[in-house]
């Protein structure tokens, strides 16, 4: 099985002062991958005006791994992780296309909200009929570990080093 794919390059505006990707565009090319791979599950440009309902996210973790540079080729792929009727959890890994290297992750969990209310709706049939099988698919693959987890600071009595 290939999870959905999104493929991008390094633009010169994305690098920091540090000379790297700024942060905020790891987040902005994990939004490209979620534009494009939304299309393949109903959830698209088109779906507002379809079916008066979009889709808000409502909670996100962003782990930095590895840095990216200008002229980079990147490579997202996406998992759907669970569902529910009106519920997605997905995972987008981020990797430099020709190395293969893990930079980032970014795990998402969003809602369908009904626009006429502003409140969280079911999914329509429409979109359950393309979820339902891709997380058929997907769930054949364990999601990586980490996810879910809470941002802390430990305290465990080390010392600091």
């Amino acid at each position: 099985m290939t999870l959905p794919e999104t493929h991008l390059t390094v633009k010169p505006e994305w690098i920091d002062h540090n000379g790297h990707m700024n942060v905020a565009f790891y987040v902005f090319a994990f939004d490209q991958a979620t534009y494009q791979v939304y299309e393949t599950w109903g959830l698209g440009s088109d779906y507002p005006d379809r079916e008066q309902h979009s889709i808000f996210t409502i909670g996100m973790n962003v782990d930095y791994l590895s840095e990216a540079f200008q002229g980079d080729p990147l490579q997202v792929k996406t998992q759907l992780i669970d569902m529910d009727h009106k519920r997605i959890h997905y995972l987008h890994s981020m990797y430099h296309a020709t190395g293969n290297q893990l930079l980032a992750r970014n795990e998402c969990l969003c809602m369908n909200i009904d626009l006429a209310t502003r409140r969280s709706a079911p999914f329509p049939a429409s979109v359950m009929a393309l979820l339902n099988p891709v997380m058929a698919e997907h769930r054949q693959l364990a999601p990586p570990g980490n996810m879910g987890r809470r941002l802390q600071i430990r305290k465990d009595g080390a010392a600091a080093g």
